[in-house]
Protein backbone atom coordinates (compact mmCIF):
# COMPACT_ATOMS: atom_id res chain seq x y z
CA UNK A 1 0.00 0.00 0.00
CA UNK A 2 1.15 3.53 -0.81
CA UNK A 3 -0.19 6.64 0.96
CA UNK A 4 -0.36 10.22 -0.28
CA UNK A 5 -1.39 13.27 1.72
CA UNK A 6 -2.72 16.12 -0.39
CA UNK A 7 -5.33 18.86 -0.67
CA UNK A 8 -6.75 17.99 -4.09
CA UNK A 9 -6.93 15.32 -6.77
CA UNK A 10 -6.61 16.34 -10.42
CA UNK A 11 -8.14 13.79 -12.79
CA UNK A 12 -7.46 13.25 -16.43
CA UNK A 13 -10.76 12.35 -18.11
CA UNK A 14 -10.48 9.87 -20.98
CA UNK A 15 -9.10 6.58 -19.73
CA UNK A 16 -9.39 7.67 -16.09
CA UNK A 17 -12.98 8.67 -15.30
CA UNK A 18 -14.48 7.57 -18.62
CA UNK A 19 -13.47 4.54 -20.65
CA UNK A 20 -13.37 6.03 -24.14
CA UNK A 21 -10.24 4.36 -25.48
CA UNK A 22 -12.19 2.49 -28.16
CA UNK A 23 -13.80 5.67 -29.46
CA UNK A 24 -10.53 7.60 -29.44
CA UNK A 25 -8.71 4.81 -31.25
CA UNK A 26 -11.45 4.37 -33.86
CA UNK A 27 -11.61 8.06 -34.72
CA UNK A 28 -7.86 8.54 -34.90
CA UNK A 29 -7.53 5.49 -37.13
CA UNK A 30 -10.27 6.84 -39.38
CA UNK A 31 -8.52 10.20 -39.57
CA UNK A 32 -5.11 8.61 -40.24
CA UNK A 33 -6.53 6.63 -43.16
CA UNK A 34 -8.12 9.79 -44.59
CA UNK A 35 -4.73 11.53 -44.43
CA UNK A 36 -2.78 8.53 -45.80
CA UNK A 37 -0.91 8.14 -42.52
CA UNK A 38 -0.02 4.96 -40.64
CA UNK A 39 -2.95 4.40 -38.22
CA UNK A 40 -0.81 2.48 -35.73
CA UNK A 41 1.73 5.28 -35.51
CA UNK A 42 -0.98 7.92 -35.12
CA UNK A 43 -2.79 6.04 -32.36
CA UNK A 44 0.49 5.46 -30.52
CA UNK A 45 1.05 9.19 -30.04
CA UNK A 46 -2.55 10.45 -29.91
CA UNK A 47 -3.65 9.39 -26.41
CA UNK A 48 -3.28 12.05 -23.74
CA UNK A 49 -2.19 14.82 -26.12
CA UNK A 50 -4.23 17.74 -27.47
CA UNK A 51 -5.83 16.98 -30.84
CA UNK A 52 -4.70 20.28 -32.29
CA UNK A 53 -1.06 19.47 -31.53
CA UNK A 54 -1.29 16.08 -33.22
CA UNK A 55 -2.89 17.63 -36.30
CA UNK A 56 -0.24 20.35 -36.49
CA UNK A 57 2.51 17.77 -36.14
CA UNK A 58 1.23 15.17 -38.61
CA UNK A 59 -0.77 17.24 -41.10
CA UNK A 60 0.63 20.80 -41.09
CA UNK A 61 -1.09 21.52 -44.41
CA UNK A 62 -4.54 21.34 -42.76
CA UNK A 63 -6.44 24.05 -40.88
CA UNK A 64 -5.62 22.68 -37.43
CA UNK A 65 -8.47 24.42 -35.59
CA UNK A 66 -11.12 23.34 -38.07
CA UNK A 67 -9.75 19.80 -38.18
CA UNK A 68 -9.75 19.60 -34.39
CA UNK A 69 -13.41 20.60 -34.24
CA UNK A 70 -14.26 17.97 -36.84
CA UNK A 71 -12.30 15.22 -35.07
CA UNK A 72 -13.66 15.94 -31.61
CA UNK A 73 -17.23 16.18 -32.91
CA UNK A 74 -16.75 12.69 -34.30
CA UNK A 75 -15.45 11.48 -30.94
CA UNK A 76 -18.31 13.09 -29.04
CA UNK A 77 -20.83 11.40 -31.34
CA UNK A 78 -19.13 7.99 -31.09
CA UNK A 79 -20.70 6.39 -28.01
CA UNK A 80 -19.93 2.77 -28.83
CA UNK A 81 -18.23 1.16 -25.85
CA UNK A 82 -17.90 4.47 -23.96
CA UNK A 83 -18.67 3.97 -20.28
CA UNK A 84 -17.78 5.17 -16.79
CA UNK A 85 -14.58 3.64 -15.48
CA UNK A 86 -15.18 1.13 -12.66
CA UNK A 87 -14.94 2.88 -9.31
CA UNK A 88 -15.03 6.41 -10.78
CA UNK A 89 -18.44 7.47 -9.46
CA UNK A 90 -17.75 6.21 -5.94
CA UNK A 91 -14.32 7.83 -5.87
CA UNK A 92 -15.70 11.24 -6.86
CA UNK A 93 -18.40 10.99 -4.20
CA UNK A 94 -15.71 10.43 -1.55
CA UNK A 95 -13.90 13.69 -2.35
CA UNK A 96 -15.23 17.02 -1.02
CA UNK A 97 -16.51 19.47 -3.62
CA UNK A 98 -13.72 21.87 -4.47
CA UNK A 99 -11.01 19.30 -3.75
CA UNK A 100 -10.96 17.79 -7.23
CA UNK A 101 -11.02 18.87 -10.83
CA UNK A 102 -10.69 17.51 -14.35
CA UNK A 103 -7.71 18.34 -16.55
CA UNK A 104 -8.21 16.93 -20.04
CA UNK A 105 -6.44 17.12 -23.39
CA UNK A 106 -9.86 17.16 -25.07
CA UNK A 107 -11.90 20.25 -25.83
CA UNK A 108 -14.49 21.53 -23.36
CA UNK A 109 -17.22 20.38 -25.75
CA UNK A 110 -15.86 16.84 -25.77
CA UNK A 111 -15.25 16.79 -22.02
CA UNK A 112 -18.80 17.91 -21.22
CA UNK A 113 -20.15 15.33 -23.68
CA UNK A 114 -18.18 12.56 -21.97
CA UNK A 115 -19.27 13.60 -18.46
CA UNK A 116 -22.91 13.90 -19.51
CA UNK A 117 -22.84 10.52 -21.23
CA UNK A 118 -21.43 8.91 -18.09
CA UNK A 119 -23.80 10.80 -15.77
CA UNK A 120 -20.75 12.07 -13.85
CA UNK A 121 -20.73 15.43 -12.04
CA UNK A 122 -19.24 18.40 -13.84
CA UNK A 123 -16.56 19.78 -11.50
CA UNK A 124 -16.29 23.41 -10.51
CA UNK A 125 -12.92 23.47 -12.26
CA UNK A 126 -12.46 21.86 -15.67
CA UNK A 127 -9.31 22.61 -17.64
CA UNK A 128 -9.62 21.65 -21.31
CA UNK A 129 -7.53 21.94 -24.44
CA UNK A 130 -9.30 25.25 -25.12
CA UNK A 131 -7.90 26.81 -21.95
CA UNK A 132 -4.16 26.34 -22.42
CA UNK A 133 -1.53 27.34 -24.94
CA UNK A 134 0.61 24.26 -24.30
CA UNK A 135 -0.81 20.80 -23.69
CA UNK A 136 0.56 17.77 -21.88
CA UNK A 137 3.41 16.79 -21.41
CA UNK A 138 3.89 20.51 -20.65
CA UNK A 139 2.79 21.21 -17.05
CA UNK A 140 0.56 24.18 -17.98
CA UNK A 141 -2.75 22.22 -17.85
CA UNK A 142 -2.14 20.78 -14.39
CA UNK A 143 -0.67 24.00 -13.05
CA UNK A 144 -3.78 25.84 -14.24
CA UNK A 145 -5.98 23.27 -12.51
CA UNK A 146 -4.13 23.78 -9.23
CA UNK A 147 -4.30 27.56 -9.57
CA UNK A 148 -8.04 27.57 -10.25
CA UNK A 149 -8.58 25.33 -7.23
CA UNK A 150 -6.46 27.73 -5.17
CA UNK A 151 -4.09 24.97 -4.11
CA UNK A 152 -0.31 24.70 -4.30
CA UNK A 153 0.87 22.27 -7.01
CA UNK A 154 2.88 20.36 -4.42
CA UNK A 155 -0.41 19.69 -2.59
CA UNK A 156 -2.01 18.04 -5.63
CA UNK A 157 -2.19 14.40 -6.72
CA UNK A 158 -2.76 13.60 -10.40
CA UNK A 159 -4.46 10.47 -11.74
CA UNK A 160 -3.49 9.70 -15.33
CA UNK A 161 -3.54 6.97 -17.95
CA UNK A 162 -0.91 8.28 -20.37
CA UNK A 163 2.85 8.92 -20.24
CA UNK A 164 2.35 12.51 -21.47
CA UNK A 165 0.08 13.24 -18.51
CA UNK A 166 2.47 11.68 -16.01
CA UNK A 167 5.29 13.84 -17.34
CA UNK A 168 3.06 16.92 -17.15
CA UNK A 169 2.25 16.18 -13.51
CA UNK A 170 5.88 15.67 -12.53
CA UNK A 171 6.96 18.77 -14.45
CA UNK A 172 4.45 20.65 -12.30
CA UNK A 173 5.93 19.09 -9.14
CA UNK A 174 2.89 16.92 -8.50
CA UNK A 175 2.72 13.22 -7.65
CA UNK A 176 1.10 10.96 -10.24
CA UNK A 177 -0.93 7.74 -10.02
CA UNK A 178 -1.19 5.87 -13.32
CA UNK A 179 -3.97 3.51 -14.33
CA UNK A 180 -3.38 0.77 -16.92
CA UNK A 181 -6.54 1.44 -18.93
CA UNK A 182 -4.83 2.68 -22.09
CA UNK A 183 -1.14 1.82 -21.81
CA UNK A 184 0.53 -1.25 -20.28
CA UNK A 185 2.29 -1.11 -16.93
CA UNK A 186 5.66 -1.01 -18.68
CA UNK A 187 4.81 2.33 -20.35
CA UNK A 188 3.74 3.97 -17.08
CA UNK A 189 6.77 3.39 -14.88
CA UNK A 190 7.45 7.12 -14.53
CA UNK A 191 4.38 7.32 -12.27
CA UNK A 192 4.72 7.21 -8.48
CA UNK A 193 2.44 4.18 -8.40
CA UNK A 194 0.58 2.16 -11.05
CA UNK A 195 -2.92 0.70 -10.53
CA UNK A 196 -5.32 -1.45 -12.53
CA UNK A 197 -8.58 0.07 -11.28
CA UNK A 198 -9.79 3.16 -9.44
CA UNK A 199 -11.28 0.85 -6.81
CA UNK A 200 -7.72 0.51 -5.47
CA UNK A 201 -7.85 4.16 -4.36
CA UNK A 202 -9.39 4.95 -0.96
CA UNK A 203 -9.92 8.55 0.18
CA UNK A 204 -10.40 9.82 3.71
CA UNK A 205 -10.82 13.42 4.81
CA UNK A 206 -8.66 14.46 7.78
CA UNK A 207 -10.53 17.46 9.15
CA UNK A 208 -11.03 20.51 6.97
CA UNK A 209 -10.17 19.46 3.43
CA UNK A 210 -6.93 17.51 3.89
CA UNK A 211 -7.06 14.22 2.00
CA UNK A 212 -5.34 10.96 2.76
CA UNK A 213 -5.13 8.77 -0.32
CA UNK A 214 -4.40 5.09 0.17
CA UNK A 215 -3.52 3.09 -2.91
CA UNK A 216 -3.90 -0.63 -2.39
Amino acid sequence: MKTFNCAAILFDLDGVLVDSTGSVTRQWRRWAEEQNLDPDEVVEIAHGVRTIEIVRRLAPHLDAEAETLRLEKREADDHEGVSVMPGAADLLKAIPIGCWCVVTSGTRYLANSRLKLGDLPVPRVLVSADDVSKGKPHPEPYLMGARLLGISPAECLVIEDAPAGIRAAHAGEMKAVAITSTYPDSALQEADVVIRTLAQIKVSVDGGSRLTIRVE
